[in-house]
């Protein structure tokens, strides 16, 4: 994945340690966050991290990737996106589709700096 966002012309960079993503967040100050909503120490940790990154970083935008789907039957969507209980801006379900991921990365980039006031 971070080697195709990379051939969009993104630059990336991956935690895989949950506990230090607001830390990684603060040292390099992303324009997106694209957040796994289950980590091997915590399966809800992606869903604490958000809530955390939207507290911490206000607007920063989140895109949850998930196979929760494939684990648990729940029909877990966008629709449930909120900004208390699940403060993102999009949801891509594993396995990912590449072409949907770099659309929905380039559409919420364009959509945070056209609300930031940035002259386009």
């Amino acid at each position: 994945m971070g080697t195709i966002l990379e051939k969009q012309g993104h630059t990336i960079s991956i935690e895989t340690d949950c506990g230090k993503t607001i830390d990684r967040i603060h040292e390099q100050r992303p324009d997106l966050v694209i957040l796994d909503v289950m980590f091997p120490e915590n399966d809800k940790a992606g869903f604490e991290a958000a809530r955390s990154i939207r507290r911490t970083f206000g607007e920063l935008p989140v895109i949850m990737l998930t196979a929760v789907n494939q684990s648990f039957p729940l029909g877990f969507s966008s629709k449930d996106l909120d900004p208390t209980w699940l403060p993102a801006v999009d949801f891509v379900e594993k396995p990912v589709d590449f072409a949907l991921l770099c659309a929905k990365v380039s559409e919420n980039l364009a959509r945070a700096k056209g609300s930031s006031g940035s002259p386009s």
